[in-house]
């Protein structure tokens, strides 16, 4: 069976990238598909990996064939995904809702590889903060596929891997320097034959069917109650309601309108929304201050006015209060 490897990173994972490719063979009989968050920002990725590899290193573009032995590489602001007519697989990008606050975001990819490759399917969990890649890796391993993780103890940021290792039953933990020849020993069991049949839609996991199809075609609230329940928050990437995916481990979150959370991440998210609540409500008060002194000098040219100054101190230490609060809970710790 032929196969393809599938790779995901964030932070701390390009020079991770660089030793992989370097140690894959010219022969190497697999085609890669690489995610790192990149975000919005241009990336020159591509062009820093084909220093490193001895295999053709691209930006991955809409619809065209993924073959053996080249390396694609999601583009800025799209995610990456595989799509299949038959025998031929081919790349799907997609700008659509933001996974895990990200976009490329590594799910996507191993989800459509675990749906369209099956035991096909090789995929590679590398350093990173918070925990994206883990779902995807639990989708690789539900469809018969080979999970490969960086070892936490090496990752520049060990939150990726360590979450992989901890909620997946990974085939191999690797350190940086034996991923490229485990991966090479995988694609070298595989005879050279055309891929295999993807996994029949009923064989599927419930989750992995209906996300991989809002993926697709969006989400629908009906398809979130096939897999979750609606609980009381909502999504701090739109405003919608949010689902709990059932029996998931990490915990984690869908929105009607297709944004997905694990739980560490919504934390993160939700974090940030509280610290940009506080210091508005701070900036509301100095604003305030700066109004009452204001009526305060207009009404003090009429012998009046007093009450204006007083508020106009009251809303100064106010401010004052809730400065030192927010910035004492940012010394104690990230919010997120």
């Amino acid at each position: 069976m032929r196969k393809i490897v599938v790779i995901g990173g964030s932070a701390g994972s390009i020079d991770a990238l660089k030793v992989i490719l370097a140690g894959l063979p010219r022969d190497f009989a697999a085609a890669v598909l690489v995610v790192v968050h990149i975000g919005t920002r241009e990336s020159m990725l591509p062009t820093v990996l084909k220093r490193h590899s001895v295999l053709p290193v691209q930006t991955a573009l809409q619809g065209e064939p993924i073959a053996a032995g080249r390396v694609l590489v999601a583009p800025r602001d799209a995610h990456l995904a595989i799509a299949r007519d038959g025998d031929r697989l081919f790349v799907r990008l997609s700008r659509g809702p933001k996974e895990n606050h990200s976009r490329p975001a590594i799910d996507p990819l191993f989800r459509s590889a675990a749906a369209h490759c099956g035991a096909g399917a090789v995929a590679v969990v590398l350093s990173g903060f918070l925990d994206d890649g883990t779902i995807g890796l639990q989708a690789i391993k539900a469809c018969g596929g080979v999970a490969v993780v960086h070892d936490p103890e090496e990752a520049a940021v060990p939150d990726m891997p360590a979450s992989a290792v901890q909620h997946t039953a990974v085939d191999f933990v690797r350190r940086l320097d034996e991923i490229a020849p485990t991966l090479a020993a995988l694609v070298q069991r595989a005879p050279a034959a055309p891929m295999a049949a993807a996994p029949a839609a009923a064989e599927l996991p419930d989750w992995l069917a209906v996300e991989n199809r809002m993926f697709v075609e969006g989400a629908e609230m009906k398809d979130l109650d096939q897999i979750g329940t609606k609980v009381g928050l909502t999504c701090p990437e739109c405003g919608g309601a949010i689902w709990e995916i059932r029996n998931a481990k990490p915990l984690r979150y869908r929105c009607h309108t297709g944004h997905a959370f694990t739980a560490r991440v919504l934390e993160s998210l939700q974090g940030g929304e509280a610290e940009e609540a506080l210091w508005a409500a701070v900036r509301a008060l100095h604003e305030q201050e700066q109004l009452y002194r204001e009526m305060h000098r207009k009404a003090a040219e009429l012998d009046a006015g007093q009450e204006y100054l007083l508020k106009a101190d009251q809303a100064k230490e106010h401010g004052r209060l809730l400065r030192d609060m927010v910035t004492t809970r940012m010394q104690l710790g990230p919010i997120a």
